[in-house]
């Protein structure tokens, strides 16, 4: 009943926003309210979920959304991410800009959250299709998948890392075999970036005109002035994961000050403040209610409350137990590696978050490790990676990070679900059997 209550959950919502346009914010929230009556929870459990969701996923992601937003914004308006697009697009050219998003992607996913990363390149993404006169579809999905792959099978990212510690995996050994299985799983996405999302036309979405982009880029800042409000933000979080190994050596003063400007928020409020240096002339007026910031806050609040409401929804799907049924129910059946793979991919399914589906698919093969043959220090990475995989499986209406790749790329749900929940099915089937395959030839 409460697996049939999901997957009719899920077409209420395409159906209320796609069918009768209601806005997402709304559709979310009457979706969960309905799911979580229906389904027989305690009307104060229901309450605590709608506050623990919203406040809880803003509460990580809401500031992170607002500077991204403001960044992207003076990038765009002041002409630097055109800049950054004349430069790429010579680099690349017009028919790779799907496979490259792919790669920084995924890159810049191993030490920055999937989150804050879709943030910092999207416009980038935006602008490349805009100059390449194609559809934004491509490489936008592109740079979510590159995102997610690493997100979720690479540490020094929290999911794989709590997975390695409860299932006493060498976090070494997880990323050493993790880096080139999620690498190869980059493959098939791109091309399903390149050859499938990008047939669905989006127009990437421009606040400037073109009589406006053209005067805009006689006095944009160069390539290097551009590059700086996105580039500083990920090395300090870069920086901040890559000295966590080493905090003991570390002078505390040191410590706390990298760990302190690492921080995803103040990295990005960082990036904000560097990104006033964009326009040729810093005008008050781009400060007020009616300039750049209030146009970009604007902007941000619509990505904030759906946002938030996607948190909702996955809370109150993750307190009604569903997650734990579809948990159980699986570990009942001997499938060898698939079986921790299915396990995180119907938890994450049912629930939206990858980093949960991490944690509690790793709680629950964790007792059955010795039963299930998986002993040795491979067998025991393979297990974490495979949990990865299946945390991937698939991305939809509950999970935050489809709601921001949907809101900042332009597209509608229906698209969202067309692309980029088929693009997690894609990535994460791929991981799963590269996964399988190296199991076969390790052990």
């Amino acid at each position: 009943m409460i697996v049939f209550l999901l997957l009719a959950s899920i077409a209420v919502i395409i159906l209320l926003t796609t069918r009768f346009h209601l806005h997402p914010f709304l559709a979310l929230f009457i979706v969960a309210l309905a799911y979580g009556l229906a389904s027989g929870m305690p009307l104060s459990m229901i309450m605590t979920s709608i506050n623990q969701g919203f406040g809880d996923t803003l509460g990580k992601i809401g500031l992170i959304i607002v500077f991204g937003v403001l960044i992207g914004t003076f990038l765009e308006n002041s002409g630097g991410a055109y800049t950054l697009a004349e430069k790429v697009l010579h680099a690349i050219g017009r028919k790779r800009i799907s496979s490259a998003m792919a790669a920084i992607g995924y890159i810049v996913s191993i030490p920055v959250f999937a989150d804050s990363g879709y943030l910092l390149i999207a416009p980038l993404a935006k602008s490349l299709s805009k100059k390449a006169m194609i559809s934004v579809t491509g490489p936008a999905i592109a740079l979510g998948l590159g995102l997610t792959a690493s997100h979720v099978m690479v540490p020094p990212t929290p999911g794989p890392i709590a997975a390695a510690g409860i299932l006493d995996a060498d976090v070494g050994l997880v990323m050493l075999i993790g880096l080139p299985i999620s690498a190869l799983t980059l493959i098939p996405c791109a091309i399903f970036a390149t050859r499938f999302a990008s047939r669905i036309y989006v127009e990437p979405i421009s606040q400037l005109s073109e009589d406006q982009l053209d005067n805009t880029l006689k006095s944009a800042p160069g390539v290097m002035r551009s590059s700086i409000p996105v580039v500083v933000p990920i090395l300090l979080i870069v920086a901040k994961s890559a000295i966590q190994p080493y905090s003991e050596a570390l002078n505390p003063s040191v410590l706390r000050l990298v760990s302190f400007f690492g921080e995803p928020v103040v990295a990005l409020f960082i990036g904000t403040i560097l990104s006033l240096t964009l326009p040729k002339k810093l005008d008050k007026e781009m400060l007020s209610t009616t300039g750049w910031v209030g146009q970009a806050l604007k902007d941000a609040s619509s990505i904030l409350l759906i946002t938030g409401a996607g948190g909702i929804f996955g809370k109150i799907l993750q307190n009604s137990g569903i997650a734990q049924l579809l948990g159980d129910a699986l570990a009942g059946v001997n499938l060898s590696i698939w079986l921790p793979f299915l396990i995180a991919a119907a938890i994450k399914t049912a629930q939206g978050s990858s980093t949960v589906a991490l944690i509690t698919a790793a709680s629950i093969i964790s007792p059955l490790m010795v039963t299930l043959g998986f002993d040795t220090p491979i067998e025991k990475a393979l297990v974490v990676l495979a949990i990865g995989a299946g945390s991937a499986v698939v991305s939809h209406a509950n999970d935050s990070f489809f709601w921001v790749l949907s809101q900042l790329s332009g597209m509608n749900v229906s698209t969202s679900y067309r692309l980029y929940t088929t693009g997690t099915l894609v990535l994460g089937t791929t991981a799963a059997t590269i996964i399988f395959i190296t199991y076969l030839i390790l052990t």
